[in-house]
């Protein structure tokens, strides 16, 4: 009798990191395209699970509840972040670095574009998809700010936490009216250069201080300067940047040293 030869074993889904990224975006395109079709409170966990050929217990061992599932990856990009400032060296302009670091976000949603602008359209008519949205960009916020903090203080700023916040927030607002606009374009917009121009301002504004010149002290700091700038509530996020920036490097004042009245 003629011996059958051994199968190897199947592999598990999800048994290895790629598996179970892959297996995370299957579920949140399958989410997000039954939201769609017939709406976010009709559409139950069976039917997402069913739609990604996988079962209801294997969702709930990635997500705790449906509202979890359209930011699918978003743990992992936090990792990922946190794992870039952990490695980054003590060069280069911490601002610059936080810039570069936060591009991970928009390399995931540019990454699947169809499943992006869907998502967007669903987080704009469903509330608690909306607070999902906001609190992932917060979660992003807080990794920047603590990154920011840690560099500040090593270079001696008796401000940093001060300055980590504000410049958190302002990258924060750039990166998301960066990937907001492309995704109201459809992904037709050049997401990169937008988002080198948004963050290139963002830097600017916030750049640590150099040799002295107009402004500055003998020891490199800056000198006492109020610069006061007006504009309207209207006024859009990257010219306000741009605006402050200039008139600060126009008085000869520290970029950092930023004060605003409501």
């Amino acid at each position: 009798m003629t011996e059958s030869p051994r199968r190897s074993p199947a592999t598990r889904v999800g048994a290895t990191a790629a598996g179970r990224r892959e297996l995370r975006r299957a579920l949140a395109a399958a989410a997000i395209d039954l939201f769609v079709a017939q709406g976010y409170e009709a559409t139950t966990v069976d039917e997402i699970a069913a739609a990604a050929g996988v079962g209801r217990r294997t969702f709930f061992r990635y997500f705790d509840a449906k509202d979890d599932v359209i930011f699918a990856n978003h743990d992992e990009i936090v990792a990922e972040m946190e794992r870039v400032f952990d490695t980054a060296g003590p060069g280069g302009d911490p601002v610059e670095v936080a810039c570069a670091t936060v591009g991970l976000v928009l390399d995931y949603y540019a990454a699947d574009l169809d499943v992006s602008v869907k998502r967007f359209a669903l987080t704009r008519t469903v509330p608690s998809l909306r607070d999902k949205e906001v609190a992932t960009v917060d979660r992003y916020q807080r990794v920047l700010a603590r990154y920011l903090r840690r560099r500040f203080a090593e270079q001696g700023d008796d401000s940093s936490e001060l300055r980590a916040a504000v410049a958190a927030a302002a990258i924060a607002a750039a990166n998301n009216h960066v990937l907001r606009s492309w995704l109201r374009s459809g992904g037709k917009d050049d997401i990169a250069a937008s988002a080198a121009h948004a963050f290139g301002l963002v830097a600017d504004a916030f750049r640590g201080p150099e040799a002295p010149g107009p402004g500055r002290q003998a020891d490199g700091t800056a000198a006492e300067t109020t610069v006061v700038a007006v504009m309207s509530t209207a006024t859009p996020l990257h010219e306000v940047v741009a605006r402050v920036g200039a008139a600060l490097r126009s008085a000869g004042a520290d970029p950092g040293q930023v004060h605003s009245v409501p």
